[in-house]
């Protein structure tokens, strides 16, 4: 099964990228560097495209033709990256699939170029916010092409007016709790207030995916159409499931496969669901040993070690665990009345997926 759903994954993967790597876009970015920016995750360490693979999946349940979708496709990913982008920055992640941050990367060849240490870091910063607001631009502008397609013009403005308004303010509001709750006292914080912050930070873009490919499926903006509200509903606990594994890899996961070092949301202070529940049950050393260690940019990597060590064994993980599987479970009854098909069952295995995943 896996095998199957990565195949049909890299074949949406495949479409997305040839659409965003045509020549008729590189041409409009310049100066060299924006464009290099622009494209540095978007060529040659693109991602698995799980949202644009998810709104072709979900355009397909509603017995739409998936090759109309592929500009929101397209949209959605390049979307999603310049999230990525800035998240690197205010994280100051370094490292991002496999590479140079673009921020890292640009403060790099600044100093290549004989820029002193703190103007190359400012350089770097200032491209890789460039490149994000290009990014964030060209998504929203991608979008219009499904007019092109046939697409109602009337439910292509409606998905503008949605990723332009209430997908990024969500995202944005959730991406501010995350950066406020690593300063809070974990006593301030509670599991629903840290669902809540996944939900908006990375659930919103998911549910935005799945409401997207069932409208244009459709072809309508009634977002209280059976088919478009039980998928959305659908992708988006699917896509607060994602942010629980992407949590629980971020303290088991392989780095390499990753491609960025594990152990940075321990360092960076993220009150994550995993760290809330095993500073709530841990005792007073362990406490002590975790609040050492949290936040603590300088943190040896045999100190982070023994952190997730004391995690496990309050079985912060398990729990974390058991959580995301609920997610999923409880997803998968919202699409029970969507008609039986193979891109139903991609759905589901999509689902299944996101908590299984190992990078």
């Amino acid at each position: 099964m896996k095998r199957s759903l990565e195949s049909e994954l890299a074949k949406r993967s495949d479409r997305v990228y040839g659409y965003i790597r045509s020549d008729r876009y590189q041409k409009r970015f310049f100066p060299e560097d924006v464009h290099d920016s622009v494209y540095l995750y978007l060529s040659g360490r693109q991602g698995k495209a799980l949202r644009p693979a998810v709104m072709l999946f979900s355009c397909g349940a509603v017995g739409g033709d998936e090759e109309i979708a592929i500009p929101a496709a397209a949209a959605i990913e390049v979307f999603h990256t310049w999230t990525l982008v800035h998240d690197d920055i205010i994280d100051q992640d370094d490292r991002r699939r496999g590479g140079y941050a673009v921020h890292e990367e640009f403060r790099r060849r600044a100093v290549d170029r004989g820029y002193g240490d703190w103007d190359a870091v400012r350089y770097g910063t200032a491209i890789a916010i460039l490149a994000g607001d290009v990014q964030q631009g060209w998504a929203v502008s991608m979008i219009s092409e499904l007019a092109e397609r046939g697409v109602d013009l009337d439910v292509v403005l409606h998905l503008i007016r949605l990723v332009a308004t209430d997908v990024t303010l969500t995202l944005l509001a959730g991406q501010a709790l995350d950066v406020q709750y690593s300063k809070a006292p974990i006593e301030s914080l509670d599991e629903d207030l840290i669902i809540e912050m996944m939900r908006r930070k990375t659930g919103a873009l998911y549910e935005f995916a799945g409401k997207a490919g069932a409208m244009i499926g459709l072809n309508t903006k009634d977002e209280e159409n059976e088919l478009v509200h039980s998928i959305s509903q659908f992708t988006g606990r699917c896509g607060t499931a994602f942010q629980l594994q992407d949590d629980i890899l971020g303290v088991t996961g392989n780095a390499e496969k990753l491609g960025k070092p594990v152990g940075s949301d321990i360092r960076e202070g993220k009150r994550t669901l995993i760290m809330y529940h095993a500073l709530t049950n841990a005792d007073e050393a362990q406490k002590r040993y975790l609040y050492g260690v949290l936040g603590n940019e300088s943190a040896s990597n045999e100190e982070v070690c023994e952190a997730v060590d004391i995690i496990r064994k309050l079985g912060s993980i398990e729990h974390t665990e058991a959580l995301a599987d609920r997610y999923v479970t409880e997803a998968r009854e919202y699409i029970r009345n969507v008609p039986e098909s193979r891109y139903k069952d991609l759905l589901l295995m999509w689902a299944s997926y996101m908590i299984r995943r190992d990078f």
